[in-house]
């Protein structure tokens, strides 16, 4: 599944952590799509050009379009190096590419977007960037826009994560187990229930990706018999076990809600010179006194 993460357009969230970074992934995602031809822009927010394209032959390399945001992303130096507009109007500018033939769209990272650009205008940007190829009548699968989001989402609340979930086609989520990677994968598609698959996988130096099998059942860390446990019941405001005399005295005891017999009497047989009270009732014409159930004529 993680090979055919490009296999159809839309926006790919990658979702990465602090213990399980995502750019490798972004990396090896950005080769696969380079070796099929297809060119790939890349806007770069976090890290240089050199260091991003550094692990890439010659070839993969020819393909990249590198915008960069990270050396001067407000124009403070005035050299001219800085893309005019700031990172909105470079996302604008991806979004009116004229280039035929299919690309992938790779953000580096859409935390930084977020931290720079309101949550709003930016999902409205990747929601065009995101919907080109549908722009154009979706004619055939070479034409599609497949854009990759790098998102850490540690850094943000669940408002923008919600949002750009909600836009997303793909979501990879990054974990693993025992110093091996996993990517939990949520694949949504119109007019179909959304699917879920895990795959375990490692990025070689080359940035090519290797799937691999997951950790086996007997590797996985289980508590040590040995440990002492805690005991549950140690920090109770209450005592779950009485002792024979403790029981004895809760028997002993009458709760405010229970009536003891003597008292029962007293309420139910007043003594003399206590005040008793009658209630007397006349029935009148209208009254009905028919004792059998008026609902059993309905046809239930």
């Amino acid at each position: 599944m993680l090979e055919s993460l490009l296999a159809l357009g839309g926006l790919v969230l990658l979702r990465d952590s602090v213990e399980w970074e995502g750019r490798s992934l972004l990396k090896a995602l950005i080769k696969k799509s380079a070796l099929c031809g297809e060119q790939v822009h890349i806007l770069g927010c976090e890290v240089s050009e050199e260091e991003f394209r550094e692990g890439f032959d010659s070839n993969i390399n020819s393909r990249l379009v590198y915008h960069d945001l990270f050396r001067d992303p407000l124009n403070w130096s005035k050299t001219g190096e800085a893309l005019p507009g700031g990172p909105l109007e470079a996302l604008r500018a991806l979004c009116r590419r004229t280039d035929p033939g299919p690309v992938t769209i790779a953000l580096d990272s859409l935390s930084w977007l977020l931290l720079h650009l309101p949550c709003t205008t930016l999902c409205q940007t990747l929601h065009t960037l995101s919907r080109q190829d549908s722009c154009h009548g979706d004619s055939s699968p070479g034409e599609q826009v497949h854009v990759l989001g790098l998102l850490h989402e540690e850094l943000h609340g669940p408002g923008p994560l919600g949002a750009l979930s909600s836009l997303a086609q793909t979501e990879v989520t990054l974990s693993g187990a025992l110093g091996q990677a996993s990517a939990h994968i949520l694949y949504r598609r119109p007019q179909q229930r959304p699917s879920h698959q895990t795959q375990w996988f490692s990025i070689l130096p080359d940035f090519s990706l290797e799937l691999q099998r997951g950790p086996p059942l007997e590797s996985q860390p289980y508590p040590d018999p040995h440990t002492p446990s805690m005991d549950p019941t140690t920090h109770l405001t209450f005592n779950l076990r009485l002792s024979k005399k403790e029981r004895e005295a809760k028997d002993s005891l009458t709760l405010p809600f229970q009536f003891s017999s003597e008292k029962q009497q007293a309420l139910l047989c007043p003594g003399l010179g206590q005040p008793t009270s009658h209630i007397f009732y006349e029935p009148d014409a209208y009254d009905d006194l028919d004792q059998e159930d008026p609902d059993d004529d309905l046809d239930v």
